[in-house]
């Protein structure tokens, strides 16, 4: 069977209603399954680094951290690149050997957490793999951008993304569920240690090997699947033609907005279980973070997928502007009730509790960035798939970036207050871009 369509224009109802819309809700479904695995393996480190020291590896907090940030360093470069290959390769090559490769960090991780020998390097270089999963994102997009007519690209963005969001809460919930199963290799020991008097309080076997392996089989089933059913649109063009993105001043307008929305969803995802460890671990009765963990990803992901609807209706500038307001407002609480600070646990659930508002505004934002993209950059279809593959490389690099400022920060001061000062000063720009350009009454380009 042939790769690429012979032609495809969504705009065009005869086609669309006769065979487009059937080929597109089936590369959207097929995709969306593969995008959430996607980010399950780009995020699995997340989980695992939490119990690397329960197990006997003797790393540090800030060691711990690097390990976290490594994915998102490898995500966006990996996403710079895939934001080139949809146009020279075409979707369904691309999508069906990025998912190929997500084999090598599942395979490599699995083992490497059975020998408590493994050093800090090896870690590195298996976290910085786990990016084959974040850089899928800026083709999958790009793809589904094409498929669709602009009157649906906004829910099929928002639909694709969201689910495919839900990976990261697909990771951080699995893990613990999966822990105590026997799939492969033997247990380790997990050890509780008293976080003050460090009196062991008990151990547990678990198979931590099995928050990679069990990708595997799920991983070579999805790329038989996009091999055998995805097609390609006939949108070519080489790496030169695709670089006339960057003289337009609204592709970086763009990327520092999605950084506020993507960036911060990404980067707090990959810290949270982190985050919770060290700054209320050392409390009696602390629990365990992966508990909650999970519950970030999972409402800002469902608040995208809502959202996706709800800019088709309303545009996408103003919820961009609302996502702004609402994570300026959740960083502020978090700085002036000491949560991020803690004296004690009771602080704990207030914390738990304004983190998931961040992550529900995040979602928002998510969708209706996509929402404005293919709007801002209308007059040429293939631009604004460069675009959204662009500023989704960028914003990758949140979990990163939060993860090494984040542990930094802890490790000169103790708390986490200044990293969210920082997050505060840097919304607040990115809000005042999308308000001057695209929501304001007579910005230059209202989306």
């Amino acid at each position: 069977m042939s790769t690429w369509l012979a032609k495809w224009d969504p705009e065009d109802n005869l086609q669309w209603e006769s065979e487009g819309k059937r080929i597109a809700w089936r590369t959207l479904t097929i995709t969306t399954l593969a995008l959430t695995l996607s980010f399950a393996t780009w995020f699995m480190m997340s989980v695992i680094v939490v119990k690397l020291p329960g197990i006997g590896f003797k790393f540090t907090t800030n060691q711990l951290f690097w390990i976290a940030a490594m994915p998102g360093l490898a995500g966006g470069t990996f996403r710079i690149i895939h934001t080139f290959l949809l146009p020279i390769y075409g979707t369904r090559h691309v999508i069906t050997f990025a998912t190929l490769l997500k084999l090598i960090p599942c395979v490599g991780i699995g083992l490497a957490v059975m020998d408590p020998a493994t050093p800090f390097w090896v870690f590195l270089i298996l976290a910085f793999s786990c990016g084959f999963g974040g850089g899928d994102f800026s083709s999958f997009m790009p793809s589904t951008n094409l498929f669709f007519p602009k009157r649906l690209k906004g829910t099929a963005l928002g639909i694709q993304a969201g689910i495919g969001n839900f990976g990261v809460s697909l990771a951080q919930f699995m893990t613990p569920a999966l822990l105590g199963v026997a799939i492969y290799g033997a247990s380790e020991t997990f050890t509780k240690v008293n976080p003050k008097t460090k009196e062991v309080l008990g151990s547990d076997q678990i198979y931590l090997q099995n928050a990679a392996l069990w990708y595997i089989p799920l991983l070579f089933l999805v790329a038989i699947i996009c091999w055998w059913k995805l097609r390609s649109i006939p949108v070519k063009a080489s790496f030169k033609e695709q670089l006339d993105i960057f003289r337009n001043k609204h592709t970086w307008f763009c990327t520092i907005t999605y950084m506020m929305t993507f960036g911060s969803f990404a980067g707090l995802s990959a810290a949270f279980p982190l985050l919770m460890k060290t700054l209320y671990g050392n409390f009696e009765g602390a629990p365990d973070p992966l508990k909650f963990a999970f519950y970030g990803p999972l409402i800002g992901s469902a608040s995208r997928v809502i959202f996706g609807f709800v800019s088709d209706k309303t545009g996408g500038a103003i919820l961009t502007t609302i996502t702004g307001i609402g994570l300026m407002t959740g960083c502020t609480l978090l700085i002036t009730m000491g949560l991020v600070a803690p004296t004690s646990m009771e602080q704990f659930p207030i914390f738990v509790a304004v983190m998931l508002g961040l992550f529900f505004f995040t979602g928002i934002g998510n969708a209706a960035t996509f929402r404005q993209f293919p709007i801002i950059f209308g007059h040429n279809p293939r631009q604004a798939a460069g675009v959204i593959g662009w500023t989704a490389a960028i914003a990758a690099y949140g979990p990163f970036i939060f993860s090494i400022i984040i542990g930094s920060v802890i490790k000169l001061t103790g708390n986490a207050t200044g990293f969210f000062y920082g997050l505060i000063c840097f919304t607040l720009i990115a809000t005042w871009i999308n308000w001057y350009y695209y929501n304001r009454k007579g910005c230059e380009k209202p989306s």
